[in-house]
């Protein structure tokens, strides 16, 4: 395994993570015991760098990584946020107000079963609370020895100098992919110019770009993608367009479709982190074999003239409005 500084940090992870969302829901059914065979895969494969949040499985997730880390704590960098808050299934929205801050940490060290987090992220901008607000109170934790380092997630370049004013950010956690490339604008210049490291969350499009799903129908009938512009209708079929040059650029490399778009992200910067998420073994290691994938310059500028191809927002309307903000 190769492995990188994250931003100004001491925290050296993995060239690629691991991100267990799906380990718990948004991605149809999850298998518990497939979910901690990934889980000790990727200690034995030295994927170092965990991503998990509060929200998912409205704090399912916490606890399954904690079945693991119990016994693995010093060999993994965990990563955690706070700040979209839920009711079981209930999106009640965003809070960064400083007193939620210290309970939302509080919580999911219980729930981790560990005395400190590595890197803290607020996931959403609270937008009724301001950043300085915020963060202080996260810089608080870190004076308390709860929390290591602190990060934002889908914050723009704007955001991020702020927060920096009050206390260092080490990484921005954001949808990167070949299907995902507007921070490259509203924030990519401002991370570099603060050497903060991305972290590229959903580098494989959500699982569009492995080729895997060819039909609406693949997606099962809880899976959140159903609700994404990007699978519903003619975006569908046009995406479907983009990921065959994907998979036919795959062909002509000898490696799948999933291993070229992480190996794209990674020829971006050392300073970007992939986060693929899985929760089964097998694609854990077909996704590992993206760091053996080395690409040319022409191929990464045919990769770039994909992008144009892409049709459909990230995310509904509603969604949209708190990425890059």
């Amino acid at each position: 395994m190769q492995y990188v500084q994250l931003g100004q940090s001491d925290l050296k992870v993995s060239r690629l993570g691991l991100g267990t969302m799906g380990m718990s829901e948004f991605y149809g059914q999850a298998d518990e015991a497939d979910s901690l065979a990934t889980l000790h895969l990727a200690l034995e494969k030295g994927v170092n760098f965990w991503d998990t949040a509060d929200m998912y499985g409205a704090g399912h997730n916490e606890e399954l990584l904690s079945k693991v880390l119990s016994s693995h704590r010093a060999e993994v960098v965990l990563a955690t946020k706070f700040g979209i808050v839920r009711q079981g299934q209930e999106f009640l929205g965003i809070n960064g107000r400083p007193e939620y801050v210290r309970a939302a940490c509080e919580a999911s060290l219980r729930r981790l079963r560990t005395e400190v987090i590595d890197l803290y992220y607020q996931h959403r901008l609270d937008f009724n609370t301001p950043i300085e607000e915020t963060v202080g109170a996260m810089a608080d934790l870190v004076k308390e020895g709860k929390v290591r380092y602190l990060g934002l997630s889908e914050a723009s370049g704007e955001t991020l100098r702020r927060a920096q004013a009050v206390h260092p950010i080490v990484a921005v956690q954001s949808e990167y992919s070949l299907w995902s490339t507007d921070i490259e604008t509203a924030l990519m210049p401002t991370l570099r110019e603060l050497k903060a490291s991305l972290v590229a969350y959903s580098p494989l499009g959500r699982g569009f770009l492995t080729g895997q799903i060819t039909r609406f129908e693949d997606l099962g009938e809880d899976d959140y993608r159903r609700q994404s512009p990007r699978f519903q209708g003619e975006n569908f079929a046009k995406n479907l367009e983009m990921v065959q040059e994907v998979k036919q650029l795959a062909q002509d490399k000898q490696c799948t479709a999933a291993q070229l778009a992480l190996a794209w992200v990674l020829a971006k910067g050392q300073d970007i982190v992939p986060i693929p998420g899985t929760k089964r073994p097998a694609y854990l290691s077909e996704n590992l074999q993206a760091l053996e994938v080395q690409l040319h310059a022409d191929e990464i500028q045919h990769l770039d003239t994909l992008v144009a191809m892409v049709a459909g927002t990230r995310y509904p309307e509603a969604s949209m409005r708190l990425t890059n903000a």
